[in-house]
């Protein structure tokens, strides 16, 4: 058998690796268009900032040691430029010339390419500006770092490379710019799990420009929509990638509107004997069952291995992908897995949602940190349909926990019964995943009913609103309108409160107003409890007053 692999980076050489482990008689030629196969893409901006400090360190594998060890055909720099699938051959461009290679199987692995939109300034300035996609990408803007010792930097684009290489060159004491054009940043997200982001971009130096597109490019910056004119010695573009399927024009491979190749559950194209996977593919997603692109390296190595297993006579489904990621932003960590609000919206599904706040590990050891889960669920089952989690330590089990929640379509009930490892460095003897499972029954069975950030702007004029928490915590920060009765005041002042309205409830995050909608509640009074507490509130206004400050300061020039 012949196999004729397109692409080598995780999903190509991943097939490779694992066709020959099933097949020790297969030839397998792996073709890669750039100089580089096996390297961790993930790694780039790392090597930009100066954490990975070899640039061998980003190659998992070399052209020569993966031939020695899997005896793969590895030809770096033969670039696909067209497929013939009656004639089952590929065009191939190598050195200026054009040749074409047989196959009886073929695999396309081409991977996606940086969306580089038309804007104006680009060529004449196109020495300073850079995209990050390969490892030739992070060889250039090293080099160019070191020799031309730029003072600042703007990076368009806010996605999790965007974001990542942000931080490494402001770790190299560059000046950095940050421009979104988005109302938030990270994609995956939705806004109200960005503000602590948002705030935390600010914190750090970093200058950031919401709901603004780059406009054009001069010679010593760039220009946004609404005018302003930001300082850039290097200007980075992270606006997102796109399938690199261009080649395959004119070929009889079904691709969809956005040039993703179309495969079937076995990873097989409409063409007999052509599989395809990886970045270049669209794939059901897991919760809503739609055709979605998940440019992600763990889908494309899962992928890799099951193609391989069909091309050696097993008949192995891939059973699709729900977008777990996770990114490091100097210390806040931002995670998410499965669907997000704004989808589930698009989509018309009902949901339900809670934010909880929870401690990384037991409050009373030390150096503990709190962390915000925004969790979506079935209202009716209590299935985890999606999680998203910002906070420092811990944020990493904790997704992978509720990944495997969505994966597996457990309900708030199975998150109760998970029995999760307990010490006082690591967690509590209620982990934050057993509290969401908690918390959700409380919704679902109507001992808890929330109201959230967006409903503050139009509480009833004439609704109770409560603070509970302590004093001295009320006069440091509270939401307009609410007056304070602490909690452990509340049977005692049971009387001052009108029962008959309906009484709008903020602790700090949460907890608090929880047992004091479980008094009230008792004693007649329908009550709401704002999910998260001030703890979400207070992240939502600094980001605001940091927007409308921006705002004011652009106005004045």
């Amino acid at each position: 058998m012949k196999v004729v692999i397109v692409g080598g980076v995780a999903g190509g050489a991943g097939t490779a690796a694992r066709l020959r482990r099933n097949d020790e008689h297969a030839k397998i030629i792996l073709l890669e268009k750039g100089p580089h196969i096996s390297y961790a893409n993930c790694g780039l901006p790392y090597y930009v900032g100066g954490v990975i400090k070899e640039k061998e360190k980003l190659q998992l594998q070399t052209p020569k040691s993966f031939h020695d060890r899997f005896r793969v055909d590895v030809r770096t720099g033969h670039e696909a430029i067209g497929v013939d699938t009656d004639r089952k051959s590929v065009s191939v461009r190598a050195g200026g010339q054009v040749y074409e290679e047989t196959y009886d199987k073929l695999v396309l692995s081409p991977g996606a390419e940086p969306v580089v939109p038309p804007i104006p300034g680009l060529l004449e300035e196109r020495a300073r500006v850079f995209t990050l996609r390969n490892v030739e990408d992070s060889y250039r803007i090293y080099d160019y770092i070191q020799e031309k010792k730029p003072r600042t930097c703007a990076v368009i684009g806010a996605g999790f490379i965007g974001l990542e290489i942000a931080e490494n060159l402001a770790e190299r004491k560059i000046a950095v710019s940050v421009v979104e054009g988005a109302s938030h940043v990270m994609p995956p997200f939705d806004q109200d799990m960005a503000h602590q982001i948002h705030n935390t971009i600010r914190a750090r130096g970093i200058e950031l420009y919401l709901a603004q597109m780059c406009q054009a490019i001069d010679p010593q910056g760039v220009i946004l929509k609404d005018g302003t004119h930001i300082e850039a010695d290097m200007i980075i573009l992270s606006m997102g990638v796109r399938p690199a399927t261009g080649f395959l024009e004119g070929s009889k491979i079904a691709r969809g509107t956005r040039g993703e190749i179309l495969v079937d559950p076995y990873m097989e194209t409409s063409c007999p004997d052509v599989y395809a996977l990886g970045d270049a593919v669209s794939v059901d997603h897991v919760v809503s069952g739609q055709k979605v692109l998940i440019p992600l390296a763990s889908p494309a190595n899962k992928q890799g291995r099951i193609v391989a297993d069909n091309l050696t006579g097993k008949k192995r489904a891939y059973k699709g992908s729900q977008g777990t990621s996770i990114m490091r932003f100097f210390d806040l960590t931002a995670a998410v897995t499965g669907e997000k609000e704004d989808s589930l919206k698009a989509q018309g599904r009902p949901y339900g949602k809670v934010f909880t706040v929870s401690a990384s590990h037991a409050g009373y050891y030390p150096g503990g940190s709190q962390m915000v889960i925004k969790t979506l669920f079935d209202p009716e089952s209590g299935q985890i349909l999606g999680a998203q989690i910002v906070g420092q330590d811990g944020v990493d089990k904790r997704i992978d926990l509720l990944a495997a929640a969505v994966r597996s379509a457990q309900t708030c009930y199975q998150l109760q019964e998970e029995e999760l490892s307990y010490a006082p460095p690591f967690s509590s003897a209620k982990d934050p995943v057993n509290m969401v499972g908690y918390v959700i029954e409380n919704i679902l069975e109507g001992r808890m009913r929330p109201f959230y950030l967006e409903d503050i702007p139009a509480l009833p004029k004439d609704a109770v609103c409560i603070d509970v928490r302590k004093p001295e915590e009320y006069r440091e920060g509270h939401i307009p309108g609410f007056i304070n009765i602490p909690l452990d005041e509340l049977r005692q002042r049971i009387e001052e409160i009108d029962r008959s309205k309906k009484i709008y409830l903020n602790c700090q995050i949460g907890l608090r107003g929880y047992i004091a909608q479980r008094i009230l509640e008792q004693h007649g009074a329908e009550t709401r409890n704002l999910s998260g507490g001030y703890a979400l509130y207070k992240e939502m206004v600094l980001d605001e007053q940091a927007i409308t400050a921006e705002a004011e300061r652009r106005k004045k020039g």
